[in-house]
């Protein structure tokens, strides 16, 4: 499974699937950083991304690479350490050039409930699926 989270650490930009209403919306992030088994992410409150994280914390992500890719589920958390929104805002570029501060923005967590990784390379392709939930 750790190489689940390894391809992440490579391969940062994602898509973000989240639900409003009943239906499915998507779009690109890019993991700021991760701790073990949670990613972390920063929006603008302003967003609708950020209203339906609040109304469903649901999601899952997709990052891919060639004939790799890892699916990941799991929920939004907001509770997300002083510290560490400081940190993911000194060490973007991007967030400091877009935003006066690191308090203008909102700052989320998926703690990783079910990963899956697919290889479409070899014959058969490799599929693992990883039950994180079971693990605690």
């Amino acid at each position: 499974m750790e190489k689940c989270f390894k391809f992440l650490d490579e391969h940062i930009e994602v898509a973000l699937a989240t639900i409003e209403d009943t239906k499915p919306r998507i779009r690109v992030f890019q993991i700021m950083k991760r701790v073990n088994h949670t990613l972390f992410f920063a929006t603008s409150p302003s967003k609708q991304v950020y209203k339906q994280l609040q109304s469903n914390p649901s999601v899952e992500i997709l990052s891919s690479h060639g004939n790799v890719f890892v699916r990941v589920a799991g929920k939004a958390d907001f509770a997300v350490d002083d510290q560490v929104q400081q940190q993911i805002y000194r060490d973007n570029l991007v967030l400091r050039r877009l935003y006066k501060s690191y308090q203008d923005l909102a700052y989320f967590s998926i703690e990783a409930a079910e990963v899956e990784y697919f290889d479409l390379t070899p014959t058969p392709p490799t599929v693992q699926y990883y039950d994180l939930r079971q693990q605690k």
